[in-house]
């Protein structure tokens, strides 16, 4: 069986209860289940089969859903494409993973109008007035029914999403996980949110990470549960939901939590619909969730990563009181090790690298065989993410993966920055790293030696790079130092670049 039954029984156990309520108007699991099978006609009608790619450019929005369960009926994968990038980026992933098709919403049309449709890749707009050569999202009414046998060719272990993140260098990673996979993370994520048929989810999160589409979305709707579906994360209109739509469970990184919490209309009595709340992608610091579980909504922490899709260790309602500072025990149905440089494992409470094995972990990386190789060991994820666990089995994170900034939820690695960055001709040499930010836990910022005689500003620096990268990856401040640390064999210290702009901006507060 491929994933789209978890559609097609719930809609026969249940089919008026509501799936998917978005821009207020809902979608039943009876119509879901339609709409999905109308989908998976019209993409093999354009070629889309076993082992084919489908694109998918745009909001959060029920088609990205209805795409995901037909392309697990065809056999073939969705790759959920990050609307933020630029152009440059944009093209670096389209032309990795070659789709089929390629689906996307009209306000980023601007962004493709350079890449002409090729003979094999369909190019549909979802509205609007198509570019020449363009189709417009429109299965004709002769395609409803089911899927004809032939046709349905997925199975557990057939690749259903390509989840594209950074590699340390620039280069975009696909990362393959099997419908098996979204299944164990499903389960997981029932175990971690005693999810069922009566929860009603808020997804705000974009869904092109899979933290949106895995941790609760899918999940809530394997479990009959109705999803509230925004199209992109707004701390007004979140709250507004919570209180009308009377959610039960919803996923928010520590910066949309603090928007939602510093608006001036926001009061406890707003949140109480609330079981809890789920939180993750950045390390949650004590004080943090002690502030939530204060307000008496249990601030619950997973950890993982988009090759553990993503749920590998999470608190549970209980833990969440109990253990603030902690990421939660291994998942239902995951292992984690704790290891040190020659992957033997270590004592309780000290810190090494987290290994993570299970079900859930991805198949690999795209087309990247080495990449792939060097991900595991003896069947072991390597996370590169350091930590401990305590004498109860409970994770403690300290750090993130080397180098890697995360802000606002999203990861920004530095040596993609400053690549772009040394293009500059004022710029000798250029060290990116993260600065704490009470909103966005870090922003990005650029520390820079320049060549004699020249100068820079910050909104040259932004002009350098808009179009060439997304503007979350630029830096928000400049710091100019006289020369860059290294150690003997000219490796850049980047610790010491972060320390330095950290002690300046304490003297200038002070």
């Amino acid at each position: 069986m491929d994933l789209s039954h978890w559609i097609e029984r719930n809609a026969r156990f249940m089919p008026d209860r509501t799936a998917i309520r978005f821009e207020g108007e809902d979608l039943s699991y009876a119509q879901l289940a339609q709409e999905i099978d109308l989908t998976a006609r019209y993409l093999a009608d354009l070629g889309v089969g076993e082992g084919s790619v489908v694109a998918y450019l745009g909001l959060n929005s029920p088609l990205l859903l209805k795409l995901f369960f037909a392309c697990a009926q065809l056999g073939s994968l969705l790759a959920p494409i990050s609307w933020r990038l630029a152009a440059q980026e944009l093209c670096r992933v389209l032309d990795n993973c070659s789709p089929q098709a390629l689906v996307t919403e009209p306000p980023f049309l601007a962004t493709l109008r350079t890449m002409a449709p090729t003979q094999t890749t369909a190019c549909i707009v979802t509205g609007g007035e198509p570019p020449a050569g363009w189709l417009v999202w429109n299965p004709p009414e002769r395609a409803r029914g089911a899927l004809p046998s032939e046709l349905r060719v997925g199975r557990p272990d057939a690749p259903i999403i390509l989840c594209y993140t950074s590699g340390t260098t620039g280069i975009p990673k696909g990362v393959v996980l099997t419908q098996d996979a979204v299944e164990c993370n499903a389960a997981n994520s029932a175990h971690m949110h005693d999810l069922t048929s009566h929860d009603r989810v808020l997804t705000t999160l974009p869904m092109f990470h899979v933290g949106g589409l895995n941790i609760q979305t899918l999940p809530a709707l394997r479990a009959g549960a109705s999803v509230i579906m925004h199209p992109r994360f707004s701390a007004e209109h979140a709250l507004t939901a919570i209180e009308r739509e009377r959610i039960t469970l919803t996923v928010l990184v520590p910066a949309q939590l603090a928007a939602i919490l510093d608006l001036p209309n926001c009061s406890p009595s707003k949140l109480l619909s609330l079981r809890m709340i789920t939180s993750g992608s950045t390390i949650v610091s004590e004080q943090f969730a002690k502030r939530i579980n204060s307000l008496g909504i249990p601030l619950a922490q997973v950890y993982g990563s988009t090759e553990t899709a993503p749920i590998a260790a999470y608190q549970r309602r209980e833990d969440a009181t109990l253990r603030p500072g902690s990421a939660g025990a291994p998942a239902l149905h995951c292992e984690i090790r704790i290891v040190d440089e020659n992957h033997c494992d270590l004592p309780v409470g000290v810190d090494g690298e987290i290994l993570v094995r299970g079900r859930n972990v991805m198949s690999g990386y795209w087309n990247q065989p080495a990449q792939t190789a060097a991900a595991f060991c003896d069947g072991w994820f390597c996370s590169g993410d350091i930590g401990h666990l305590d004498s109860d089995g409970f994770l403690y994170v300290v750090s993130r993966k080397k180098d890697m900034i995360i802000t606002g939820g999203e990861n920004v690695y530095p040596e993609e920055v400053e690549t772009l960055l040394l293009d500059c001709p004022s710029v000798l040499e250029v060290c990116v790293v993260g600065k704490p930010d009470e909103k966005l836990g870090e922003m990005v910022v650029a520390a820079v030696v320049l060549r004699d005689g020249a100068d820079l500003s910050i909104d040259a620096v932004k002009l350098l790079l808009e179009n060439r990268l997304a503007r979350y990856k630029h830096p928000r401040e400049l710091h100019f130092l006289r020369h860059m640390p290294r150690n003997a064999l000219g490796k850049l210290h980047r610790a010491d670049v972060r320390a330095a702009i950290l002690n300046a901006t304490a003297a200038e507060g002070a």
